[in-house]
């Protein structure tokens, strides 16, 4: 047996006293990591688009949120922030992280049914068609939620032109109706009531609320409360004019919205003719897309026939947008 030495226990002593410090590390940094992700839960719900801070807790519905990790992995990102952003403005209940998985396997089934239905060359073609029906659905979401939040928009600036002559601050004002409202009026006047609360100005509140539903009616009626907010003044009469002005405008956007629903129709038709006529020749001549896409010629024939399809969408669904 060797005799213990000096520098045997100064070894020893450092050995213990560097494993105490691992330690000490790994317990500094599980709390850290916890009172991060405890912060971070706590001010989802009030940042950008915001919305997402009970997605741990089961939602606001008490639905079981799915890929959590996944979901706080994805909104670290460009794409992911941008993803969030549009899924907070259409009010479904589904985070960053469900809706890229969700996308990801509707890419992949449909890669695989065009891929085994029609011809291998049109898996990746369907894959695109995916990803633009994806980002479609989004925009469609959100131009529905922004059409259901400008016909609540009379009613909006009616509960705050009563409010205001009652007496009351603007503050107090946007939390009335937004209890009064029904969705999505009433989420979205109680997403800028929270923020309000929690020292955010006016200013800052309503403008994030026009940039997440843009519309000409929402900008006009923000302008207001803002102007007013800052000079002072009685907004009564004004709100008061805005209400009927909203009223007229309401009416109109009915109008051309019936007008113009075959146009809209004949843009989604157009692009289904031209699948159905694709299925109807595959059908009628087994294995005939396989063979026409088996050379450059015909891939390349196949791509500008899509294309003049697309052309055509774009161009129907612009003639028949028009701007109130």
């Amino acid at each position: 047996m060797s005799p213990v030495t000096p520098a045997l226990l100064i070894a020893l002593g450092g050995t213990a006293a560097a494993c105490v410090a691992a330690i000490v590390a790994v317990q500094v940094y599980a709390s850290g990591r916890a009172r991060r992700r405890a912060l971070e839960n706590s001010l989802d719900a009030y940042a950008p688009g915001g919305g997402a801070a009970r997605e741990e807790r089961g939602g606001a519905r008490g639905r079981t949120r799915r890929f959590v990790s996944l979901d706080r992995r994805v909104r670290r990102t460009r794409l992911g922030r941008t993803v969030h952003l549009r899924l907070s403005a259409t009010g479904l209940d589904v985070t960053a992280g469900e809706f890229c998985v969700y996308a990801a396997v509707t890419v992949v089934v449909l890669w695989a049914l065009a891929a085994t239905t029609l011809a291998p060359f049109f898996g990746p073609i369907a894959g695109v068609v995916a990803v633009w029906a994806a980002t479609i659905f989004l925009n469609w979401q959100r131009q529905k939620r922004i059409e259901a939040f400008i016909a609540q928009l009379p009613d909006v600036a009616r509960l705050l032109a009563n409010a205001t002559a009652a007496g009351l601050a603007l503050r107090t004002s946007l939390a009335m109706a937004a209890e009064e409202l029904e969705a999505p009026a009433g989420e979205e006047l109680s997403r800028v009531a929270d923020q309000l609360s929690l020292g955010h100005t006016v200013e800052d509140a309503l403008g994030e609320l026009a940039e997440r539903l843009p519309s000409r009616e929402l900008v006009v009626l923000v302008t207001t409360l803002i102007l007013s907010n800052k000079a002072g003044g009685s907004v009564v009469s004004s709100l008061r004019n805005l209400t009927r002005t909203l009223e007229d405008r309401k009416e109109t956007r009915r109008e051309i919205r019936t007008m113009l629903s075959e146009v809209n129709a004949t843009a989604f038709t157009v692009p289904l003719l031209g699948v159905g006529s694709l299925l109807l020749v595959n059908t009628a001549n087994d294995g005939a897309l396989a063979r026409v896409t088996a050379s450059p010629l015909g891939q390349t024939l196949v791509l500008v026939a899509l294309g003049l399809y697309a052309i055509g969408f774009f161009v129907i669904r612009r003639l028949g947008k028009i701007e109130v």
